[in-house]
């Protein structure tokens, strides 16, 4: 498999740490997604994926998959163990909504392109972005913990949705790095905190989510 990735990417990081987790092997190509520099833009990269972002894997037969729930999803239906997906339909279905609240409600309103166009609409001034950023973050986490604490207070658990980490867990650790990189200290969603601090002990999230759990 190849995997066209970002180091800084959190959605590629999704990826890489799904891989880890089902011990994968992947040929990783690394494509330059901020600055002058950048690739994903570029017709070479939109060959590959058209919508020019990372992450986007090609699998073993040569299919081309984006979007990283898709990928993640493909990379647990294609090599079930270790499972990320819980076996009863009611835990799924909570995990898989979940999942959606960081992809839907955080991550899609602070991406790099959602906050470079904010920038340059009328009146916007150089701290629009970064308080843009910091508000839908605080958010879309204020709401992760919310559901996190209601299910733990009926289903205690080390990690979001069982004892092992899952499905759930590869999508928030990422997220939550990410809350540090606007300020926004972990200690605040203490339910979040408990289990990152967790995953941080980890080496597939820790090694491979490109950065430093944020306090």
């Amino acid at each position: 498999m190849k995997l066209y990735d970002a180091a800084i990417s959190s959605a590629a990081a999704r990826v890489r740490i799904a891989v880890a987790l089902k011990g994968l092997a992947v040929e990783r190509i690394p494509v330059e997604i901020v600055g002058a520099g950048a690739e994903n833009r570029r017709p070479a990269y939109l060959d590959v994926n058209p919508q020019g972002l990372v992450p986007a894997l090609v699998t073993d037969d040569g299919v081309l998959l984006t979007q990283s729930l898709a990928i993640v999803e493909y990379l647990d239906e294609a090599h079930p163990q270790p499972p990320l997906l819980p076996p009863d339909a009611a835990t799924r279905a909570w995990v898989r909504a979940f999942v959606l609240a960081v992809l839907a409600e955080t991550h899609a309103v602070v991406t790099p392109r959602v906050v470079n166009h904010l920038a340059t609409l009328p009146g916007a001034d150089e701290s629009t972005a970064p308080s843009w950023r910091r508000h839908w973050t605080e958010v879309g986490i204020d709401a992760l913990e919310a559901l996190l604490a209601r299910r733990h207070a009926a289903t205690p658990s080390r990690f979001c949705a069982g004892d092992a980490p899952g499905l759930a867990d590869v999508f928030l650790y990422p997220q939550a790095l990410n809350a540090g990189r606007v300020g926004l200290p972990l200690a605040r969603w203490p339910q979040i905190e408990a289990i990152v601090t967790r995953l941080a002990d980890m080496p597939a999230f820790a090694d491979n989510a490109q950065a430093t759990l944020p306090r």
